[in-house]
């Protein structure tokens, strides 16, 4: 299936980063060659700004009242350009580690 270029990465405009739903980390044990979803994320930073979050299977955020909470029984997994991924653990408020990035959460632009 060929790759497509959506005309705007700006979905509903309620967070200022944007969210990999369905996050796989890399099996080690795997013979499948292609590309990694992190090594797609990756790949995507090069060219972009913005934050993003790997949000595992089962997995919410919860934005309200100016928090992101992570939701479900796994970490997500926080990305920025130029720097290592970052794992957050399920319950936790994911504001301080993502405003670093892209200023207040739960704004609407």
């Amino acid at each position: 299936m060929p790759v497509v270029q959506p005309p705007s990465f700006e979905a509903l405009g309620l967070v200022p980063f944007q969210i990999s739903p369905h996050y796989l980390d890399p099996d080690p044990s795997s013979t499948h060659m292609e590309e990694t979803q992190e090594e797609r994320l990756m790949q995507f930073l090069e060219e972009n700004e913005e934050t993003v979050v790997g949000l595992r299977e089962g997995s919410i955020l919860r934005v309200r009242d100016g928090a992101v909470v992570l939701k479900g029984p796994n970490t997500a997994r926080i990305f920025r350009r130029g720097e290592n991924a970052v794992e957050a653990p399920s319950g936790s408020n994911l504001c301080p580690v993502l405003e670093k990035a892209a200023g207040p959460v739960g704004m609407v632009a």
